[in-house]
């Protein structure tokens, strides 16, 4: 079954719209929260059409990313108020707040290495919230972390043009897939260590 091409191929049509750097930043924005395709699916294309404004497009898809995961955070910070009575109550207040402390000890670099997995963002910028992660490391860490990816995939088209942007369009279904399972393992792996700490 096929669920990533098809979202992949409506983001390309976006690309072609005269307001496409708005729907890339509004894409970026939203990937960052909540949509489960990356933002470099617009952007590839539209670095493809006009190589000259690659880097302003990359700029654009941060300043995107950056506002939601500012959201992200927030969303993280306040669903965990909610959420840690129903923790305490299982008995995991403990175990969560072990994770908490290793989280805010070597978030930054978390994030920084974050931007280059097939791991979806959100659930970085989401966790970041959650364990309180303080701010400056946070901005930083997502920062440099996204900012290197968007800019990356920039260079690589404005650099190998039609080939660079085929081999992404190629390989996104099973990227898609190969996200959804790293995902679903590192799940599966907190809530093992949650049960087994």
């Amino acid at each position: 079954m096929k669920v990533f091409k098809p979202l992949y191929e409506r983001t390309l049509r976006w690309s072609a719209s005269p307001r496409a750097p708005l729907l890339l930043f509004l894409l970026s924005l939203c990937e960052a929260v909540f949509f489960p395709i990356a933002p470099e699916v617009m952007l590839a294309p539209m670095c493809l059409a006009r190589r000259d404004r690659a880097l302003r497009y990359a700029a654009i898809s941060l300043g995107g990313s950056i506002v939601g995961m500012c959201i992200g955070y927030a969303l993280g910070h306040y669903a965990l108020g909610l959420l840690m009575p129903l923790i305490d109550r299982f008995g995991y207040a403990a175990h969560f707040h072990e994770i908490e402390l290793e989280a805010r000890a070597n978030g930054f670099w978390l994030l920084l290495i974050a931007g280059f997995t097939p791991v979806p963002f959100k659930i970085f910028t989401l966790a970041s919230g959650a364990v309180g992660m303080p701010l400056l490391p946070f901005f930083a860490g997502a920062i440099i972390g996204r900012g290197k990816r968007v800019f990356l995939v920039a260079g690589a088209i404005k650099l190998g043009g039609e080939r660079a942007e085929a081999a992404l369009h190629r390989w996104i279904e099973p990227i898609g897939w190969i996200g959804l399972l790293l995902l679903a393992a590192l799940v599966g792996w907190l809530m093992w260590r949650g049960l087994h700490g």
